[in-house]
């Protein structure tokens, strides 16, 4: 939301725009993996388990030999992900992919500076099974759910206190991962990441938006 003009009596400063992207697909395809086929990746800073525990309750085995390779790989093209997701797209990008044409080396190009790395990129289709079909469904659901509430119970209205400084600050895009409990992280000089959990506590995301320093 934006105005050219303070708006009299809204505490929302008229000039700020913040984005929330609560289906971060490559993130989320990522996390399903990691529990869906029980890998135990090593690395900094990983995000903790999925929130509904469901997923890893109906975890399947895979051969020893592929385990290996999908969890040595896990913490890095997470980390790829990761890092894709902390980028603003800039409207000169959407510009440029709308002036190539269908087909086209180049249009292939942006599309793919546009969406990011993901695991198919490295593994392919067979780790998503039919049980990831069922989940990505009912996660998009309860997701629907969550966005029907009263604009003034919105995550970012109750903890304007701290949004505002964090805006002031270069913040203007927060990703959420369904995962549990609290986790936070700058990952770009204009974007934070928080558990669902963080962003529907107003003092942990509070707490979370004044790190973002």
């Amino acid at each position: 939301m934006r105005s050219s003009v303070p708006i009299p009596g809204n505490p929302w400063p008229h000039d700020m725009v913040l984005s929330v992207e609560d289906n971060p697909k490559a993130l989320i395809d990522m996390l399903w993996v990691r529990e869906a086929w029980g890998l135990q990746p090593d690395g900094d800073d990983l995000p903790p388990l999925l929130a509904d525990q469901s997923v890893r309750e109906h975890s399947e085995s895979v051969d020893v030999s592929k385990r290996a390779l999908w969890q040595s790989a896990w913490p890095s093209v997470w980390a790829a992900c990761v890092d894709h997701a902390g980028r603003v797209s800039t409207e000169d990008l959407f510009t440029r992919l709308h002036q190539t044409a269908n087909g086209s080396a180049e249009r292939a190009e942006l599309l793919r500076e546009l969406l990011g790395p993901d695991w198919r990129d490295r593994f392919g289709d067979e780790a998503f099974d039919e049980r990831y079909r069922a989940w990505t469904t009912g996660n998009f659901e309860a997701l629907f759910r969550g966005h029907r509430r009263p604009l003034d119970e919105d995550p970012e209205r109750v903890s304007l206190a701290s949004l505002v400084p964090a805006w002031e600050a270069g913040l203007t895009r927060v990703v959420t991962v369904p995962c549990a409990g609290t986790h936070s992280r700058k990952i770009g000089p204009h974007t934070l990441l928080v558990t669902a959990e963080t962003r529907e506590n107003p003092e942990r995301y509070a707490e979370a938006l004044d790190g973002f320093r």
